[in-house]
C-alpha cells in the first residue's frame, strides 16, 4: 500500500494489514443491517460504517452523481485504513462499483447487487423473481443482468419501492401504513400461479419491513435478504486475511450530517447496539 499524489493507492490485498477494519457505507442507516450481519459471522472483524445522510437519498439521483458520491466515501473509508470494502448501497453498487474498483484497484470490494442476485438464482424454485429496489437500482438493470448470468432463463421483474426507506429511516417498520405502501408497490406480483416465487428485498432498507412484506407475499414466496448473502461473500473474500481470533470486533459508526439523530435511529432500529450509540460527525 503506497500514496501517490496525496491518494492512497494499493498494490494487492495481501498488502493491506489483516488488523485494519472492513469499511462499509450506504446513504442512511439501512447499510446497517449488512454490519449486523458480518458481525454474526465474522464477530473478530472490526467495522468501519459510514452513513452518509446529509446526502440520502441516492436512489432518486443521477447515476454521475451517485457515483461521485460512492468514490468520495470510499475515498474518506479509504484513508481511515481498511482492508476491504462493502458498498452496502444497492444504488451505489449498481451504477458506481465499477468505477470504485477502477479507482482502489488492489483493494477488495464487494457489492451487494452480486450477493442479493447470487442468493436469488438459489432460492427462486421457478426462476420467477421479484426485485423490490429504489429507482436508481431498477433503472440500472444490474439486478436484471446479475441474475442472468446466475440462472438461465429466470424472469426478473424489478420494482421501484421509494417510500419504503422513508418508513425505515422513520422508525415505521411495521402496521398499516407499511402494509398499504407495500400493497401499493407490490400487491399485484404475487398473485395466481405465475406470480413471483421469490422476494429479493433490492436495498438495505427493505429487510427491516421484512415481516409486512413476507406476510403480503404469502408463505410460498422465498425472501432473499441480501445482509446474509453479502456476509457469506464477504467471508470468502476475506479468506487469509481474517482478524485474529480474539480480538472482540467492534462497530465504529461515522454520519454526514446529524450525528445526534443518526444515533436514536441506531439505537432503534438496532437496540443491540445500545440506546446512544457514539457517532462520529464528518465532511465529505
Amino acid at each position: 500500500m503506497t500514496s501517490q499524489q496525496g491518494h492512497t493507492v494499493f498494490t494487492s490485498p495481501d498488502a493491506i494489514p489483516a488488523t485494519y477494519p472492513v469499511g462499509i457505507f450506504d446513504s442512511g442507516v439501512g447499510g446497517l443491517t449488512i454490519a449486523a450481519a458480518i458481525r454474526r459471522t465474522m464477530p473478530d472483524e472490526r467495522l468501519l460504517y459510514l452513513g452518509d445522510v446529509a446526502r440520502q437519498p441516492y436512489g432518486t439521483k443521477s447515476p454521475r452523481t451517485v457515483t461521485r458520491y460512492a468514490v468520495q466515501a470510499a475515498e474518506f473509508l479509504v484513508e481511515k485504513g481498511i482492508k476491504a470494502l462493502v458498498v452496502a448501497c444497492n444504488t451505489a453498487s449498481a451504477v458506481a462499483l465499477d468505477a470504485i474498483a477502477e479507482r482502489f484497484p488492489g483493494l477488495p470490494v464487494l457489492g451487494v447487487v452480486e450477493a442479493g442476485a447470487d442468493g436469488a438464482a438459489r432460492a427462486s424454485a421457478g426462476g420467477r423473481i421479484v426485485v423490490a429496489a429504489t429507482e436508481g437500482t431498477c433503472r440500472s438493470e444490474a439486478y436484471e443482468r446479475a441474475i442472468a448470468r446466475r440462472r438461465e432463463g429466470a424472469r426478473v421483474r424489478c420494482v421501484p419501492c421509494p417510500l419504503f426507506v422513508a418508513l425505515a429511516e422513520e422508525g415505521l417498520t411495521d402496521g398499516p401504513i407499511v402494509e398499504s405502501v407495500a400493497r401499493h408497490y407490490l400487491g399485484s406480483l404475487f398473485d395466481g400461479g405465475e406470480g413471483g416465487d421469490c422476494l429479493v428485498l433490492g436495498c438495505t432498507h427493505f429487510p427491516l419491513l421484512a415481516p409486512a412484506l413476507a406476510r403480503l407475499a404469502g408463505p410460498g414466496v422465498t425472501l432473499v435478504d441480501c445482509a446474509e448473502a453479502t456476509s457469506s461473500m464477504l467471508v470468502h473474500l476475506l479468506e487469509g486475511r481474517e482478524a485474529p481470533k480474539g480480538t472482540g470486533g467492534g462497530l465504529q459508526l461515522i454520519s454526514t450530517d446529524a450525528p445526534e439523530r443518526f444515533a436514536r435511529m441506531v439505537g432503534k432500529l438496532f437496540p443491540a447496539l445500545g440506546p446512544s450509540p457514539a457517532v462520529e460527525l464528518a465532511d465529505l
